[in-house]
């Protein structure tokens, strides 16, 4: 204070009324840093989504397919895993598959060959049987696998079985058994299901397809459907196989 009670103005600067310009350099820098770690963000999510579980079947009149279809909502339901749906070719004529009666094959199913399989974290393989083992069109799938199998291009990879048979004592066990020998000479693991999907593996009420070895389902003559626990198993083993891939994966 002053002489006769007046201020003495100050020296220093007066504070900043907060209406100036930020500094253009500091918010460009806010914003490059801001999308650097977005575009970081977005990499990781692509990333993540990479970690895909192929389902490659063979289906004749659709009951594999429908439980592919499960699989594939199963594994569809664990974050950042993808499944993705095969169908193995054909190796009977058109003229043979009518005199069969077997329906047209959906054309948004895409064929696969054997050198796709590498692309795939883990695999889930569907057929039908024919008297205890797999279907012909399966194994010949398998048997163009001889250039991944000599360099071993599958060995470590998860798989899995699922199966279709015509009744209780068509192969639901011995299909899906009798196919491991494809996994271990190529090296590869076998992913069971276990009893882990609880009470339904215990069901005596009503007749179900499946067993310990995988997903399954009963055609009969060909016009019964997949029931609602057995679609429910094909669901519960593709999530059980996209999380056990996710593990591994990461």
């Amino acid at each position: 204070m002053g002489k006769g009670g007046g201020c003495i103005p100050s020296k220093q600067k007066a504070p900043s009324s907060g209406r100036e310009k930020k500094d253009p350099i500091s918010s460009e820098s806010l914003i490059i840093e801001n999308r650097a770690t977005s575009s970081s963000q977005e990499g990781l999510v692509q990333k993540v989504k990479r970690v895909r579980v192929f389902i490659v079947f063979y289906s004749m009149y659709g009951h594999v397919e429908s439980l592919a279809r499960s699989l594939k909502k199963g594994v569809d339901s664990v974050e950042g895993v993808e499944g993705v749906l095969f169908r193995v070719p054909e190796t009977l004529s058109e003229e043979v598959l009518q005199k069969m009666k077997a329906p047209k094959k959906d054309d948004q199913v895409p064929l696969i060959s054997a050198e796709k399989l590498v692309e795939a974290d883990g695999l889930l393989f569907g057929f039908p049987t024919r008297y205890g083992s797999m279907a012909a069109q399966m194994k010949g799938f398998f048997d163009s696998t001889g250039q991944l199998w000599r360099e071993q291009k599958l060995a470590g990879v998860p798989a899995g079985f699922f199966v279709s048979t015509g009744s209780q004592g068509g192969g639901q066990e011995t299909t899906a058994w009798t196919a491991i020998t494809q996994l271990v000479h190529h090296g590869m693991l076998f992913v069971p299901i276990g009893y882990g999907f609880g009470a339904g593996m215990f069901e005596l009420e009503s007749i179900r397809g499946g067993s310990p070895y995988g997903a399954g389902v009963y055609a009969g003559d060909g016009t019964r459907q997949a029931s609602e626990l057995e679609l429910a198993l094909a669901e519960y083993q593709g999530k059980y196989m996209a999380t056990t891939v996710k593990k591994l994966a990461h």
